[in-house]
């Protein structure tokens, strides 16, 4: 992850910062709901042609929590836009996985005179808040909120949801067994819920006016993450270029791999000649 991370504080809240500090190529790449700094460079192809930055966001990672409410995917957006802005990072590409994917595509959209490509790995909303497939974590959180931690897993262990999650998608369910045994549960639940029911803030119409290189990674076995989210964003985008990879529950090494392997192709094609894309 380049090195060791800096603080930014943004309000009362204290997010810590990853930048690697090299290459002539500025990116800036976001962790999805619960995830860090380490998830993203199990995704990024790091290189010493590019600079990537990567914020993780409040209540996540190593960030503080700070008093600012709503959480929102805008809010983490414009936590990432001081953070580049504090790097020097004029105009950049933006990426990110899930969560990340929406804080990407809601900066595409809001500041196009700084954003200049678009990477969407395994997107999770298109166009509306409260996207059906993230009501899982709603279940979760407000389990969480309501119950003593073990009973609130006993809950959702037994519920409908879990069950067809341990069916269909195990990592799925891997990953919000995961959010039960988080240090700081109480307010991630908080986290979850609130970003559960927002969306990137993006309409079908402005992203058909995007005009900027854009790659869309999406995989099967994934109820969180459906593939025909990441079908419709392709279409929805003028000239998206859409790769399936290896679904995470099949093969997590070849999973990561593929989008390593997708978004230097991407970057190389397309950014290769370019000090500032």
């Amino acid at each position: 992850m380049g090195a060791a991370p800096t603080t930014m504080l943004r309000d009362d809240a204290a997010l810590r910062v990853f930048d690697t500090g090299q290459g002539r190529l500025p990116v800036v790449f976001q962790h999805g709901l619960g995830g860090d700094a380490a998830q993203v460079a199990l995704n990024f192809p790091d290189s010493p042609s590019r600079r990537r930055l990567t914020v993780e966001c409040r209540a996540q990672g190593g960030s503080g929590t700070g008093s600012g409410r709503p959480f929102s995917i805008a809010m983490f957006a414009d936590d990432v836009l001081a953070a580049a802005d504090a790097a020097g990072m004029e105009r950049f590409v933006a990426g990110g996985i899930s969560m990340g994917a929406a804080i990407a595509l809601h900066l595409a959209a809001r500041y196009p005179d700084r954003v200049t490509g678009l990477v969407l790995v395994r997107p999770a909303w298109t166009f509306e808040a409260a996207p059906q497939n993230m009501q899982p974590y709603v279940e979760v959180g407000e389990l969480i909120s309501r119950l003593p931690l073990d009973e609130a897993r006993a809950a959702f262990t037994s519920s409908a949801t879990a069950t067809r999650f341990g069916r269909e998608a195990p990592d799925n369910l891997a990953s919000l067994l995961g959010f039960l045994a988080r240090e700081n549960a109480d307010v991630f639940a908080e986290v979850m819920q609130a970003i559960a029911n927002d969306g990137p803030g993006v309409t079908r119409a402005e992203a058909a006016g995007l005009a900027i290189p854009t790659l869309i990674i999406g995989s099967g076995i994934d109820l969180v993450h459906p593939l025909a989210t990441a079908r419709e964003l392709a279409e929805a985008i003028p000239g998206a270029a859409f790769v399936e990879v290896t679904p995470k529950a099949t093969d997590k090494n070849s999973h990561f791999a593929e989008i390593r392997a997708a978004i230097g192709g991407f970057l190389d094609r397309n950014f290769n000649n370019q000090d500032q894309p």
